[in-house]
């Protein structure tokens, strides 16, 4: 199982070309097999950007979300109280955006790396990660 940082769901969904390379054959891998996780805080990211105006979808967002849950093996992670907790606990210095710090959390706990082109997640040296 790999967790998808929200940008790679959306790219995933929508551009997937702007994918990397590793990003795409480390997906191919897992669709048939583990399926791919995608946080609730990913989903929660994507609302309030939608309804703030930063970011367009080709459907309302519960229409959206209909569609998007369904696609390309994508498993939902509900957010967990463990997850909340290990996330405000994570190892040396991690950046303060909640979203990530879940995220973090998550790949964390269940020891499975993160597609994600976020630099600030990319250099924590205590999360694997795919780009």
């Amino acid at each position: 199982m790999i967790l998808l940082d929200t940008h790679i769901w959306l790219w995933l969904l929508h551009n997937p070309e702007q994918l990397s390379a590793s990003a795409q054959i480390a997906i191919a891998k897992a669709e048939p097999q583990n399926g791919l996780l995608v946080s609730a805080i990913s989903i929660w990211e994507i609302a309030v950007k939608s309804s703030i105006g930063k970011l367009t979808l080709p459907l309302p967002i519960d229409q959206w979300y209909e569609l998007a849950k369904d696609h390309s093996g994508i498993v939902i992670e509900n957010l967990s109280p463990i997850d909340a907790i290990a996330s405000t606990q994570l190892p040396d210095v991690f950046h303060k955006d909640p979203a990530d710090r879940i995220l973090v959390a998550i790949a964390r706990r269940y020891q499975i790396p993160i597609i994600t082109c976020d630099a600030k997640i990319l250099n924590y040296p205590f999360v694997t990660t795919i780009w």
